[in-house]
């Protein structure tokens, strides 16, 4: 079963992703990330790939695009914050 990450957890898990762009978003149990492409196609296709990823993880990101840049949220909302599915899915989006 998926659970809530403690402080502690979250200081361990998002050490790594906080040095790579990711951040606290405005809700402390979220983190977000805008990542900045050439042009529409190519955010666009880097959509299409996360939406893959999670569709397979089951988990699903909130996506905002405006033609080259896309800001991702992520958050768990069945445990109501962050759990090891966020950290699990930004590591394999930086990766796209």
């Amino acid at each position: 079963m998926n659970k809530k990450l403690t402080n502690e957890q979250k200081e361990e898990f998002l050490n790594e992703l906080l040095t790579s762009g990711w951040q606290y978003s405005e809700n402390p149990d979220s983190i977000k990330k805008v990542f900045m492409f050439e042009n529409f196609i190519k955010a666009f296709s880097w959509m299409t790939s996360a939406a893959i990823i999670s569709e397979k993880m089951n988990h699903h990101p909130e996506l905002f695009n405006v033609y080259r840049r896309v800001e991702i949220l992520l958050s768990t909302h069945d445990v109501g914050g962050l759990s090891i599915l966020d950290i699990e899915l930004a590591k394999k989006l930086d990766l796209i």
